[in-house]
């Protein structure tokens, strides 16, 4: 396992918390969503209004479950957990940590939902996505980290720490 995974809603911080994790442990920064945007050649809110929010996690499941890469901190979007085939590749390949938050803490954080590339489906509100996307993130989920009200160096040091924890219990356990 050399890969880490951050899972969560969007706005819960998984590309900020990425890159300052990425720097720490000396390992690449991928945003999921922009592979998607590069392999596709269009925005997210484009590729959803284009095929549909169904196609649009069609997509988001093949790229997530081809990713193939090492000593990464990957960010993916907020509905890679749609994805079976992806998920299961992103846990074989990295520890999965879910970046959770408060539904008022998202609402805060959150601007226009459409411009975010954020699949809402015709009548739900960001309530119901939240509450629907909850036990995904945590049936994936191997870690789970509160991130109300915390900045984020003190994520970072917990994802540190997790990982310095993980890699002693490994050492001892050869």
């Amino acid at each position: 396992m050399n890969n880490v995974v951050l899972i969560g809603m969007p706005g819960a911080g998984k590309s900020t918390v990425g890159v300052v994790l990425a720097k720490r442990l000396g390992y690449r920064f991928i945003d999921s969503d922009l592979v998607i945007q590069e392999k596709k050649g269009m925005l997210l809110h484009e590729i959803i209004k284009e095929k549909g929010i169904d196609g649009f996690l069609a997509v988001e499941n093949e790229i997530n479950a081809s990713l193939n890469v090492n000593r990464s901190v990957i960010a993916t979007g907020g509905s890679v957990i749609y994805g079976e085939e992806a998920m299961e590749h992103l846990k074989k390949t990295g520890m999965i940590v879910y970046l959770k938050l408060s539904y008022g803490a998202v609402e805060r954080r959150l601007g226009d939902l459409d411009e975010r590339g954020v699949t809402v489906r015709k009548g739900q509100t960001l309530k119901d996505l939240y509450e629907e996307r909850i036990p995904y993130y945590e049936k994936y989920a191997e870690v789970v980290l509160d991130c109300e009200n915390k900045m984020i160096r003190d994520i970072v040091a917990e994802i540190m720490e997790i990982l310095h924890r993980e890699k002693r219990r490994k050492v001892v356990l050869q």
